[in-house]
């Protein structure tokens, strides 16, 4: 689990530095920053859940 989101997490930082570099595709960032916080908070929130079943 924690392997995906990692990787998920250095695509949504590769594309928000793509979006940042060209100013074409400034969407491009807004995006990756919104899903890479997306992606944080979904897998702390699992993270909290495994923790309470346990």
């Amino acid at each position: 689990m924690w392997t995906v989101l990692l990787i998920l997490l250095v695509i949504w930082v590769v594309l928000s530095i793509v979006g940042f570099a060209f100013e074409g595709l400034f969407w491009l960032a807004i995006i990756g920053i919104v899903l890479f916080v997306g992606t944080l908070i979904f897998g702390i929130i699992r993270q909290r859940a495994r923790r309470t079943k346990a």
